[in-house]
């Protein structure tokens, strides 16, 4: 079947950025029921509705009865195929402004969006990488033609990119720990580019390459920047998770502290030895830092962390004024609270933890399937 003559096709790049400037829009979401409710797109203005592809195979006027005529249409599916097939019959219908999302859920669950967050006080810039679609957050730091790249995604090719635009060599990528949520692009991308890895070593016992140690003292020069390790020893989500203070202004938590929630303790399977870990680094290490620090997590759980230009980020003073994983005072109620009721955990994270150590090496199709669903790194990510 030709393709109908007026449907249009989105990439992820102008999705995001019409979540960002949270434009109106209507997706019709055709994947299984399921595959919905565990994971979808959202957006300040962005109005979803899930009806199954296969309810639609014999017409798709059930579709009609719930789509506002004349609003911007997104078909959306998992690889790309059903979605177009169902948008035809859409426009076919005689409606107009549809598209259907190019490779799916799979391209938004890929696509990376570099953000300014700052200029350095010695000159040079911060930068984030924010996977809209799951949620996760990368940073590289340039300066004087070097550039360090820190909780890299697999898609190094974006980082080697942009290093390239900005007339970079990256020096430097670092993990602030062992991820269970998605596969680290760091090692790969180190190696392609002869930059050294990090990691932090109380997280890499099991690993089976080398490595540098991310250790106090260690301080790592990025051209005229210093990315300070200290507090080196900030666990909680893992035992070896580190934080990162870069230019005296920017404090990278890793998945330690969200911009509304707090990292979760149980995905090492540690959840009751590290939650003391996780109350003294919130509640002491990092309260005894500069509250002017500007909170940059690696992940986000919900599109209203989402701020301007789609950065996220915080003022370390408003976190421990408006974060409620912050502001829970008996140290029994917190135990609670970080143990208890916490939302499902990652899709495949032992097989992810197992890759991110090189003890397993998926194809690029299984890593991607590994990837697949919401990150689920914070405490509130219901």
């Amino acid at each position: 079947m030709k393709a109908a003559p007026n449907l249009k096709i989105m990439n992820a790049k102008e999705l995001t950025r019409i979540v960002l400037a949270k434009e109106e829009l209507f997706i019709l979401d055709v994947r299984n029921e399921s595959d919905f409710n565990d994971w979808k797109i959202e957006g300040e203005s962005v109005d979803i509705i899930n009806i199954p592809y296969f309810n639609l195979l014999d017409g798709v006027d059930e579709a009609l009865d719930q789509i506002p005529d004349g609003k911007k249409l997104l078909v959306v599916c998992a690889k790309e195929g059903s979605s177009k097939f169902v948008a035809e019959q859409i426009v076919e219908a005689g409606r107009t402004n549809v598209h259907y999302l190019e490779g799916g859920m799979k391209a938004w669950s890929e696509h990376l969006e570099p953000v300014e967050i700052g200029e350095l006080k010695t000159g040079g810039s911060l930068y984030q990488f924010v996977r809209i679609g799951k949620g996760c957050l990368s940073y590289m730091v340039v300066s004087q033609g070097e550039a360090a790249v820190i909780d890299t995604l697999r898609m190094t090719d974006v980082f080697e990119q942009f290093a390239k635009e900005k007339g970079a060599v990256i020096k430097h990528t670092l993990d602030t720990h062992l991820h269970a949520d998605h596969i680290s692009g760091g090692r790969r991308l180190a190696e392609q580019t002869g930059a050294t890895y990090w990691l932090p070593p109380k997280d890499a016992t099991e690993v089976t390459f080398t490595y540098e140690k991310l250790e106090e003292g260690r301080d790592i020069s990025v051209g005229s920047a210093t990315i300070q390790i200290q507090p080196v020893y900030s666990p909680g989500h893992t035992i070896g998770s580190t934080s990162f203070i870069v230019d005296d202004q920017y404090l990278l938590t890793g998945d330690i502290l969200f911009i509304e929630s707090i990292g979760r303790p149980d995905l090492a399977g540690k959840a009751e030895d590290w939650v003391g870990d996780l109350r003294n680094t919130l509640y002491s290490r990092y309260a005894e830092l500069s509250q002017d620090l500007m909170v940059l997590p690696a992940h986000f759980g919900k599109v209203t962390e989402l701020g301007a230009g789609g950065r996220v980020m915080a003022k370390l003073s408003d976190l421990y004024q408006n974060n409620p994983g912050l502001n829970i005072q008996q140290e029994e109620e917190f135990r609670r609270t970080v143990t208890e009721n916490l939302p499902p955990q990652p899709n495949a994270y032992q097989e992810i933890r197992q890759t991110n150590m090189g003890k397993i090496t998926p194809s690029e199709d299984e890593q991607r399937e590994m990837e697949v669903g919401p990150n689920r790194c914070a405490v509130h990510d219901k």
